[in-house]
């Protein structure tokens, strides 16, 4: 159920119906978050507030334990609600902890970042990254409701924007071209068009059996970079990731489905309009190699891509030789590496 600010009220009829009500922040959604959340009468006298650090690298089983051992302090039962308020890494790990908790506790999502509202915070996977490798322990586990507030949008830097755009342009790619059109600053109703994609994606496949493998467009080569760089001071987003691994996923659809090489063109434009240019300088590709070996979409060892015929005609589960993945790698490192293109 998605909950926008004009039904609202429907949140408060879930929350009455528990017997207790947790609410997860990291320090910056508690620090630019919470007072909005009691303006809009979200927070009762009761309430029992957790606060984790900020940063995809505490998305483990440390912080995990952290939460579980608070709900334990603080006498959570079977029929208490945590609500998570953040961007993809607190709806992640809030609703992987309360799915684990008791064998289960519900749970709602707030997300706070344009990435959460358009992808992370819809569609139950919950999880926490393990052995610095993303999302590796985890589940499928669907929120009561995601509550959508569009003010928290105003309190997000111009980079957290851009990492949400990048969904939302995938979508583009996946669903309907007119998601293309994606600019900043971007309207409430566009934003909700978005979720309802993501939305209707995930409710016909659930536990990402079939169709719903289509989101991950853009995203193997993107995590791979992502899980490279999470530990160093130059890590990026996860929409940045996204960004990134749109280039070699049409690069490889081309040459796996003759896909018109004015598409990849056309958003190589996009990219240069909308996302920073990204210095692979020191990046080991043979590295990224290894960490797509260990995607969750890989099966017998093959590493699978999801490719496109044309707009709005995704081909998931798709084999991509290894050296085919390093000569996509190549491309995207020549395109970032091009001066003349860039400084036009």
């Amino acid at each position: 159920m998605i909950l926008y600010k004009e039904n609202i009220e429907k949140l408060n009829e879930i929350i009455d119906s528990h017997t207790k009500t947790f609410v997860l922040l990291d320090e910056n959604t508690d620090r630019c978050c919470w007072q909005n959340l009691k303006t809009i009468d979200l927070i009762k006298s009761n309430t029992i507030k957790i606060v984790i650090p900020a940063g995809e690298q505490y998305k483990n089983i440390e912080t995990a334990q952290y939460i579980w051992s608070k709900l334990i302090e603080n006498h959570s039962d079977r029929k208490s609600l945590l609500i998570n308020v953040g961007g993809g890494m607190v709806t992640d790990i809030g609703g992987f902890a309360a799915s684990c908790y008791q064998r289960g506790i519900d749970f709602i999502n707030i997300p706070t970042t344009l990435l959460a509202m358009v992808d992370a915070a819809v569609g139950g996977k919950t999880g926490i990254d393990f052995q610095g490798l993303k999302n590796q322990i985890g589940l499928f586990s669907k929120p009561l409701a995601v509550v959508v507030l569009f003010e928290f949008l105003e309190t997000l830097p111009k980079r957290e924007l851009q990492s949400g755009l990048a969904e939302i342009i995938k979508y583009g790619f996946i669903v309907d071209k007119s998601f293309l059109d994606a600019k900043l600053p971007l309207s409430p109703d566009f934003i909700a068009q978005a979720i309802d994609a993501k939305d209707k994606i995930t409710k016909a496949d659930v536990t990402e059996q079939g169709m719903r493998k289509i989101l991950n467009f853009g995203h193997t080569i993107g995590h791979a970079l992502e899980t490279y760089l999470i530990d160093t001071h130059e890590n990026i987003t996860h929409g940045e990731g996204v960004a990134i691994g749109m280039v070699p996923a049409l690069y490889l659809s081309e040459k796996y489905f003759a896909l018109n090489p004015e598409i990849i063109s056309y958003y190589k434009n996009i990219y240069k309009q909308n996302f920073n240019r990204f210095d692979f300088n020191g990046i080991s590709t043979e590295k990224l190699l290894e960490i797509m070996l260990h995607d969750k979409k890989n099966e017998s060892g093959d590493i699978r891509f999801v490719l496109i015929k044309d707009y709005g005609k995704p081909v998931y589960d798709v084999v991509v030789k290894h050296v085919d993945i390093l000569d996509s790698i190549s491309y995207l490192i020549d395109y970032m590496n091009d001066a003349n293109y860039w400084s036009k």
